[in-house]
């Protein structure tokens, strides 16, 4: 069936605050697609699947952000097998036929990003924390071509839940302590943050940063964080939460449109909401 007016959304709960629409509108904007509207919905994961089956043939696309990152998953008649072996999504996609295809964007956006902060393949990955966002990490340093990841959580149960998502992505992964994870920093050429906000941020005193190290935070707000103040300090090259949020969004409109994202407008974009305090 042929529409003529073409809708996405970013689904989650609390979603008012989601830069995603300025992010998409802005791409639409500049790639011409005078059809497309990208908006917000909130809606928590028990809510998502009668929301996704409700949808009409206008739908093309939902970016899919806490908590239903599992349940977008679930919902989907087919998968990429990186959505599979981390078991969440970010991104349902709708097919030509009505099914809905599940991918995780929020992997190759945390590949791109790191390739562009300099990482080469092989690099000694430190991951900090262990829920959703750690797992995407896992995937991303799968494909660096890491052959094991330290991950340091505050509590053990939490890698154990990890160990699943690292077998399915033939990575090895290494437990730490908590209490140690300063000295697991210093050892990394590329440590991770994903733990929520204000958490790291008693260890930003006493790292020894290894030169010539990157770190990204996946926190973008407030900007830097204690703990990427502390490593652009030392010399470190720093991502942010913000990248990987484009990063991940131009995968999306990709796969929502069929047509390459302009990035740059995207970015902007992105860039004018959040030096406005519009988060």
């Amino acid at each position: 069936m042929g529409v003529s007016t073409r809708r996405a959304a970013v689904l989650g709960k609390p979603i008012t605050h989601s830069l995603s629409p300025v992010i998409h509108n802005a791409g639409y904007a500049a790639a011409g697609l005078t059809g497309w509207s990208y908006t917000r919905i909130e809606c928590g994961a028990a809510e998502l699947p009668d929301l996704v089956a409700g949808l009409g043939p206008e739908w093309a696309g939902l970016s899919v952000t806490m908590p239903g990152k599992e349940a977008a998953l679930a919902v989907a008649d087919t998968a990429s097998p990186v959505a599979v072996a981390v078991g969440a999504a970010n991104t349902l996609v709708r097919r030509p036929g009505g099914s809905w295809y599940a991918d995780n964007t929020d992997v190759a956006g945390m590949v791109q990003v790191l390739t562009d902060a300099g990482v080469l393949p092989g690099a000694a990955v430190t991951v900090l924390g262990a829920g959703g966002t750690a797992r995407a990490a896992l995937a991303a340093a799968a494909r660096l071509a890491g052959t094991s990841v330290t991950v340091v959580a505050r509590r053990a149960a939490a890698v154990d839940e990890l160990r699943p998502v690292a077998d399915a992505l033939g990575v090895a992964l290494v437990p730490a302590d908590w209490a140690d994870a300063r000295q697991h920093l210093a050892a990394a050429d590329v440590a991770v943050s994903t733990v929520p906000k204000g958490v790291a941020d008693p260890l930003a005193d006493a790292v020894a940063w290894r030169s010539g190290a990157v770190f990204f935070d996946a926190l973008y707000d407030p900007w830097p964080t204690p703990l990427a103040a502390s490593a652009a300090a030392a010399g470190l090259r720093v991502v942010s939460g913000l990248d990987l949020l484009l990063a991940q969004a131009v995968g999306q409109f990709e796969q929502f449109t069929g047509v390459t994202a302009p990035v740059e407008p995207m970015r902007e974009a992105m860039r004018r909401a959040t030096s406005g305090g519009v988060l």
